[in-house]
């Protein structure tokens, strides 16, 4: 037996992923105005500090975590299949992982902070 979906049944399922779509970004954008205008008043009330980012510790912890998760992704896509386009999946966060950690020792902000001058 062959069941067709009628015309009207067709529409709402193709309307409910952009109904979704449409609710998440007004969620965002309420949220982003809301983070603005908070901002703007501490700004006029001078009590707005701003946020410090800690850009070495983050890439040292990025890159540790992109690193082992591409390193167990890349071995087991190699492992069951062989060399592969499946291995990008482990080889590109494993690439960016080394990266981040790379920068992480280069960088002379880091040096700076910890105290190591190698």
């Amino acid at each position: 037996m062959e069941q067709t979906i009628s015309p009207a049944a067709q529409i709402i399922v193709s309307l409910i992923p952009v109904v979704g779509i449409v609710c998440g970004a007004t969620v965002i954008f309420f949220a982003l105005l809301w983070r603005h205008r908070e901002t703007k008043l501490k700004i006029m009330n001078n009590t707005y500090e701003p946020l410090k980012f800690n850009l070495p510790v983050f890439s040292l912890l990025s890159g540790l975590f992109l690193t082992a998760v591409g390193l167990v992704l890349s071995v087991m896509f190699f492992w069951i299949h062989g060399v592969s386009w499946a291995a990008l999946g482990g080889l590109v966060p494993f690439a960016i992982g080394v990266s981040l950690l790379v920068f992480y020792r280069l960088n002379p902000d880091s040096k700076k902070k910890t105290g190591n001058e190698n």
